[in-house]
Order: C-alpha cells, then structure tokens, then sequence
C-alpha cells in the first residue's frame, strides 16, 4: 500500500497473453557443456567482462561469509501520511473512527480530490517523537520495576542491619555469660581447692581411727582371754583340783607384780561372798530391762484386710483425678507425710525443722511441733492415733504427746541422719532407718533400743512394718530390700534386682507383695512368697521419691522428682500422670476409703486429688 501511494494512481487494463506456440521466434538450443565455457575459440569480450564480474562477485560472497557477522544497513522508509493515520487511531483503539476516515480517505482518493502533499510521507520528527515516546514509556515501566526493587532491597537491608544488632547483642551477651562463668569456676576451684588440706587432714584421722580400733579390739580379745583364764582358775580353786593358773601372754600375773588388779579384786569378792562371777547374769546389750516390752504373737488377724474387698473407683483407675484442694504448709520442701487412723487429719513434715497437724478437708493447721536441730525426714502416727513419732536429720527419733503437747520421749543412738520411722501395730515399739547402714528397733516403755538390724552396707532409707505383724522391710542404697524379724534382728529374706539406690518400699495390705522404687524411676512389684519380681515399670529418668498402695492393692500411687504424680493400675500396667505440683513430689498416700489421694511436694504444699 505505500507503494502504490508512492507511485500515484493506478488503472487496471486487459491484456493478452500470447503463447509461446503462437510465436513465431526460433529459439536456439544451447548445450550444458557449453555453457560458461571460457575456453571456446569463440569467445568474445563480453564474456570475459562478464566472467570477471562473477568471480569478482564470488570473492565477496566469500569475504562477507568469512567476516565478523556485518548485518546488512537497513534502510528506514519513511510512512505515509494515511498509514500513520491509521495506526494512530488503531494504536488508540478509535474503530470506528479509523472506519469513518478510510471510507472518506478512499473516496477522496476515488474522485482525485486528493493532491501529492496529502499522499505524501509523515514528517521523520514524528516518527522521531513516537519512537521517544515508546522508549519513554518502556524507561518509566523500567524505572518502576528498579524502585520496586530498590524498595525491597532497603526492606532487606533494614531487616539485616536489625539482625544484625540482635545477633551482636547476642554476641556480647554471649561473651559477658562467658566471661561470668569463667569467673565461677575458677572461685570454684579456688573454693575446692582449699577443701583438699581438711580431706588429707581427715583421711589421716580416719586411718589413725582404724589403727585404734585394731589395737582397742587385740586388748579386748586380751582382756576377755584373760577373764577366762581367772575364771577357769577359779573354778578349780572351788573345785579343789590344782590346775596350774594360764598366764595370758602380755599380762603379769597378780604373785608376780605383788600388785592386786581389778579383775582380782572382783574374784577375791566373790569368793567371799560365796558366789562366782559366772553364776552372776551377764550385763550386755541382751540383757532384760524390767520395763521391755513383749513383742506380740503373729497368729492375729488383720483387721485392715476388710478395706481390700473395696475395689478403686473408674476415675483412680483411669488417673482421671482432679485437685480438690491446696495446702501450703510449709515454707520448705514437705518430705512426708501421715494420715491420723481414726480421724480426718494430716501430719506433715518438713526441711524447715516442723512438723504440723492438718484437719481435712477444710485445712485448719491443729498444732506444730518444734523440737528437731535439722530437717525431718519422716514421721508417723501409733496405732492409737495419740502419738507421733519423727526421724530427722540430728539423728534422732522424737515421740510426741498430742494431750501434753509437747515432745516426751527422744531416741538417741544412731550415728547419722535418720530417714524413716515406723510403729509397730501394739504401740510399744518403733522402728527407724539411718544414714549410718543401720535400722533401730526401739521399745517406747524402757525407751532404749532392742535390736540393730546390720546387714545394709550404703544408706537405709526406708524402713516399714508388716500391719500386724513384726517382719520389717528397709530399702537400702545398696539397691536391695530387706524382709527382718524384728524379734531376733535376723535378716529373713532379700530381694535383689534394682540397678540404683532404693528410695522407698512398703507392703500392701495382704502382706503378699511388696513394691520399691529407686533413684532411676524404675518401679518393681515383688512377689514375698517367691522373693522374685513380677513386673517392672521404667517411669524414669527422674527419681522415685515414694510409693503408696491403694486399700485395694490394685492400683499404686508413685511420688516422682519431675513434679508429676503417677497412677499405676497393677493388674493392667497402664499408668497415668497427674500433674499440679510446681517442684519435685516428695510423698504419697491414699485415705483408708481410697477415695481421695494426698500429695507433698518441694514446693511446700500438699495437694488433695479426688
């Protein structure tokens, strides 16, 4: 089209093509061989003209072939003055004027109304104008997307530089805590570095103890062999036979040294008096004191077995137990705990050196005992719900008196802290567990200790009676438990089977099983009669501080160091966590109905569970 405007107008002709046939030319046949053939004799000066122009031609096909990709000049045609036009109005979206100025633009043409200027060319300056215009516009669209991007970019930037403020606060914090700690151990190595001159100094005193203990034991076998010797001279004075006198090695005898001993003077004694030493009763740690109490017989009945026929209810079964109520009794971590057998009260007992009484439900403390140097590790009601007895840290064991109010009996003899204390069913004995590898069997009456049960080599740190019975359970450091008659001080039976140190132990109510926990959470229910563990329950890795049987015995409560207390259905294995307390629990036990569970914790509160 803009060549035909460039041309001017054009008329349409008819015109008749002749054939070849018709035509009367003759044509001549020329040869391929011949063709192009420089070497003809015919040859004439137009050919030769002819043939440099080609190869010169070829040279250059072949030069530009060879060169460095030259594009071809593109020449720019200037637009005609209609087109222009119609772009415009199509680049504007105008139809229907585009439309209205073709029909009139082709009639005009039609009649030759329109002269050489207006079908002529569009001026370069538009053209020039257009192209800036769309590079204008591709320039703004550029410029829009960098600052989209130079926003982003700050964005970015900001968030970095505020990362990075965070993590060099981080850092100098990190190197400030450094820094701190630093500090710490090396007065902490200061510190334990001065304990090394009292460990030396104590070491040396523990190995001149043992020296002295071994010569103290060689001059009593002396002295008792000596004995023997007089009392078998003695006898054969009396006796009229003359046997010579045993000299003890080491020792003189009384005609030697012309002086009279001790053991003489008594022996000259008693054959004035006419009675030998031997006849006389032998004044050791077995000999009765008038006032000694009997230990009962073990054929009674159990008046508890009853309350085993009471099964626990869904909501103990499916550890679905609810805080009911919250005691904060003391200041200080409550490290045990006693329910009254008759009445609706507590006792609780405390590192704060106190314990005190509790009427349940409504909370009211009823009294507060104060008499122990140090913690209270344990603590328990007699039979008849008048007294209590505590174990604390000052190694003793205190009886109290709630109609004198005041403490009337305290126990001394053990050589370390004293972790547990049970009475036994008759009221008249006591028995209590110590740091110092040992168990006590106390008599209230003579207020003296009737048997030390020895046997445990670590800490014993609990300690129980059989109900109704005199057969003792301790759980030991040394990972075992041990079955005692307290009678005899005589180890019946030990269970074997704990990796780690045994907190806690304690029968059911049958006296049929006993369960133990430790300081891994293990858990294992022993079985008496077999003396072999049935089931073992891994509740760790936190401590099992202590256990308490449901009447039932078919289900048990575990006191566990992670401030949960858990709910072990015995028949089944499942076990179920109640959680509430805000420290390490510390103690458990359920109430003689089995309805409602008790809880104290290091966070110096108890916690009731129905």
């Amino acid at each position: 089209m803009d060549a035909d405007a460039a041309n001017g107008a054009f008329y349409l002709e008819q015109v008749t093509i002749i054939d070849d046939a018709e035509d009367q030319y003759r044509y001549e046949e020329v040869s391929i061989a011949d063709e192009g053939s420089a070497q003809d004799a015919d040859e004439d000066l137009d050919f030769a003209v002819r043939s440099l122009q080609e190869l010169s031609e070829d040279v250059q096909a072949t030069v530009r072939r060879q060169g460095v990709g030259e594009k071809p000049p593109v020449t720019r045609q200037l637009e005609a003055i209609d087109d222009f036009v119609r772009n415009f109005l199509f680049r504007m979206g105008m139809s229907r004027t585009l439309d209205c100025f073709q029909s009139e633009w082709y009639e005009l043409q039609e009649k030759e109304q329109l002269g050489k200027a207006e079908q002529g060319t569009v001026s370069d300056v538009y053209i020039q104008n257009q192209e800036l215009h769309d590079k204008l516009t591709s320039l703004h669209r550029d410029l829009a997307k960098f600052q989209d991007a130079t926003r982003q970019t700050q964005d970015m930037l900001v968030t970095l530089r505020k990362e990075r403020d965070h993590h060099r606060m981080h850092h100098q914090r990190v190197l400030q805590e450094k820094n701190r700690l630093l500090n710490d151990l090396k007065r902490l190595q200061k510190h334990y570095a001065s304990y090394e001159p009292a460990l030396r100094s104590l070491r040396e005193k523990y190995e001149a103890a043992l020296k002295e203990k071994m010569l103290t034991k060689l001059e009593r076998d002396r002295a008792v062999g000596q004995i023997a010797g007089l009392q078998a001279t003695l006898h054969s004075l009396e006796s009229g036979l003359e046997e010579p006198t045993p000299i003890i090695a080491g020792f003189h005898d009384a005609t030697e040294t012309g002086v009279e001993g001790p053991s003489q003077r008594r022996l000259r004694e008693a054959r004035q008096q006419g009675v030998a030493p031997a006849d006389e009763p032998a004044k050791s740690s077995a000999a009765r004191h008038p006032k000694d109490s009997e230990f009962p017989v073990d054929t009674r009945v159990n008046p508890l077995l009853g309350q085993v026929q009471k099964q626990p209810s869904d909501a103990m079964r499916s550890g679905s137990l609810r805080i009911s109520q919250t005691l904060k009794a003391h200041e200080m971590p409550v490290s045990s705990m006693a329910l009254h057998p008759r009445k609706e009260i507590i006792v609780t007992a405390s590192d704060d050196q106190l314990w005190k009484m509790w009427s349940i439900p409504n909370g009211d403390i009823i009294m507060t005992g104060q008499g122990h140097t140090d913690w209270i590790g344990d603590c328990d009601f007699n039979p008849t719900g008048t007294n209590l007895a505590t174990g604390g840290g000052d190694s003793t064991v205190k009886v109290w008196d709630f109609s004198q109010g005041a403490c009337v009996l305290t126990l001394e003899g053990h050589g370390h802290a004293v972790w547990g204390c049970s009475w036994h069913s008759c009221g008249d004995f006591i028995a209590s567990s110590s740091m110092d590898n040992s168990s006590k069997v106390w008599d209230v009456n003579s207020e003296r200790c009737r048997q030390t049960l020895r046997g445990h080599t670590d800490s014993v740190n609990s300690v129980e009676f059989l109900p109704y019975s005199s057969t003792l359970l301790t759980s030991s450091a040394d990972k075992t438990l041990s079955l005692w008659d307290a009678r005899t001080g005589r180890c019946a039976q030990i269970f074997y089977g704990h990796l780690h140190s045994c907190n806690h132990g304690t029968f059911n109510l049958k006296g049929d099983t006993v369960v133990s926990c430790d300081s891994y959470g293990v858990i294992k229910v022993w079985d008496v009669r077999k003396g072999t563990a049935t089931m073992t329950l891994n509740l760790g890795p936190h401590p099992a501080n202590r256990l308490s049987f449901h009447p039932s015995g078919h289900v048990m409560a575990v006191a566990s160091d992670d401030g949960c207390v858990r709910i072990v259905d015995l028949l089944t294995g499942h076990v179920e966590t109640l959680s509430g307390h805000e420290d390490a629990v510390q103690a458990v036990v359920f109430s003689p109905d089995g309805d409602t569970l008790f809880s104290g914790g290091s966070d110096g509160t108890i916690r009731m569970w129905e």
